[in-house]
């Protein structure tokens, strides 16, 4: 009977068809509807594609090659993220390939025989695959020796002829990514730091609720601390994104004037790191008041309801600034009527906490944690909040 029930929980195959069929509309609705992360993984697609097609056209139509493989195998391959990453890329695949086309005409004229030539070549160059250095082109040493070898022709000719193919494609790739809609990360950064204080201002409101209601979901929190701590980490890669998409590209681009709106500054991200590390003590101080077999106990309902009516106004404050951060309006600020009503509660909350204390209650410790989380969490999302 455990297995039905089981079965009858898992996803059946048309749903996740459906699934996957409803992802790939929004996605292509998203790449209609404006600038974003959909149409720029559209455009490097079709980038790629161009670069395949015209390392064809030069190399099978113009050059008459039969044999027109290498070129747009390498163009299509190093029509990276960032042009950066291109140039990278190029020089740790257009070696590796030298190594595997020479090690395998090596291996042929010293085995004599096909066979042979992939039982010496191929091992090596599978080490070599995994040296640091080459990153994820070092397997590209591996199936050049096997091309090679699998065409029968090794000489120094048809190794030079490999060799110079995939230099043709490098060209192309490299030029398709550099100079046609060169691609700039400053928008993935402003998107996830967005991103970043919206998931701030959900957590503060699901805990918030929570409380009012009495409901005491420990796990809960923890599991949306960490999907916090997963987009913070998200964020990070994205300003490495952004910091090496500008090298190479950031002075042509301003001399035509096509450099994309600034990303927002570096602080912006250790603000909202620090955030993040005060939710995660919060959440943490909340799992250790929700357990019975812990010596804290809860504060009383009086102190809870002001507490949440605070953490949802702090997360109104971090919704306020993902709008900001996606209009990029530097003018908006929290409303004076909010400010007011967040020193209002937390007057409410040090006078409870005073109260607990002369009262020798079992809250103080849990209240007194609480409030420090939520001065520390005030201070970060409401700028004037660090001079009141």
């Amino acid at each position: 009977m455990t297995g039905v029930t089981e079965a009858l929980r898992r996803p059946r195959p048309t749903h996740a068809v459906r699934e996957e069929a409803h992802a790939v509309g929004r996605a292509a609705r998203a790449a209609c509807r404006g600038p974003g992360r959909e149409r720029d993984l559209l455009v490097q697609s079709l980038k790629a594609s161009a670069a395949a097609i015209l390392s064809w056209l030069v190399a099978g139509v113009w050059m008459g090659d039969p044999m027109a493989l290498m070129a747009p195998w390498v163009a299509v391959v190093l029509v990276q993220a960032t042009v950066y990453s291109s140039l990278m890329q190029a020089a740790r695949q257009f070696t590796a390939i030298c190594a595997g086309a020479l090690l395998a005409s090596l291996a042929l004229a010293v085995t004599g025989n096909t066979l042979g030539a992939v039982a010496l070549s191929v091992p090596l160059l599978m080490l070599l695959a995994n040296w640091p250095r080459f990153g994820d082109q070092g397997i590209y040493g591996a199936t050049t020796a096997l091309f090679t070898l699998a065409t029968g022709a090794a000489d120094a000719f048809a190794v030079g002829h490999r060799v110079g193919q995939a230099a043709l494609g490098a060209v192309i790739g490299i030029a398709v990514n550099a100079f046609v809609l060169p691609p700039i990360h400053l928008r993935d950064v402003r998107e996830n730091l967005a991103a970043l204080a919206r998931e701030a201002g959900d957590v503060l409101h699901t805990v918030s609720g929570d409380l009012r209601d009495g409901e005491w979901d420990a796990q809960g929190w923890s599991h949306a601390s960490a999907r916090l701590e997963r987009r913070l980490d998200a964020l990070r890669s994205a300003r490495g994104w952004s910091r090496e998409s500008l090298r190479l590209t950031a002075a042509p681009r301003r001399a035509v004037r096509r450099l994309p709106a600034s990303v927002p500054p570096e602080q912006d991200d250790e603000r909202w790191s620090r955030v993040t590390g005060h939710i995660r003590a919060l959440t943490r101080t909340l799992a250790v008041a929700a357990d019975d077999g812990r010596a804290p106990a809860p504060p009383t309902r009086p102190a809870l309801d002001a507490y949440a009516d605070l953490l949802q106004l702090i997360g109104d404050a971090c919704h306020a600034e993902s709008d900001r951060l996606l209009t990029a309006d530097e003018a908006a600020r929290p409303d004076d009527h909010a400010e007011s009503a967040m020193r209002e509660l937390r007057g409410q909350l040090q006078d409870g906490l005073r109260e607990h204390a002369g009262q020798g209650g079992d809250g103080t410790t849990v209240l007194g944690s609480l409030l420090l989380q939520a001065e520390n969490l005030w201070s970060e999302t409401v700028p004037t909040g660090r001079h009141g």
